[in-house]
């Protein structure tokens, strides 16, 4: 259970900066060159491998190099991961707003029961 807590936790660490993100949105295009990535942000290229290395650790995307160009690929491993976590956290909510609506329902129901019988009563 901790070791999957750590895991969930560096991949959303990995999602929680807009230019990784952005990055990881351009490799689900397919794959492309770190020249080709890093060609929309304002940094310098040593601050944008920081970026590309962070998702690599993080299991996000892989690398290879040929020659001198190092290509970048998406990973779609970590998707499962987040989206096991993601639907835990729906059945539990779910589950919430299920006993909320039976409450609130429950209550009008019964709400209504009241008035009815107060109104008869006032009719008799």
């Amino acid at each position: 259970m901790a070791q999957h807590a750590i895991a969930l936790d560096s991949v959303f660490h990995a999602l929680s900066d807009p230019t990784r993100r952005a990055v990881l949105s351009r490799l689900g295009a397919g794959p492309a060159s770190i020249s080709d990535l890093a060609a929309p942000f304002d940094m310098a290229l040593p601050s944008f491998m920081k970026h590309i290395r962070h998702l690599e650790q993080t299991g996000w995307i892989s690398t290879r190099k040929a020659g001198r160009v190092r290509t970048c690929t998406l990973e779609t491993g970590q998707f499962d991961l987040v989206e096991g976590w993601l639907e835990e956290q729906r059945q539990v909510w779910e589950g919430r707003t299920d006993r909320l609506e039976q409450f609130v329902t429950g209550r009008t129901s019964n709400a209504h029961k009241n008035t009815a019988h107060i109104n008869r009563k006032a009719d008799s």
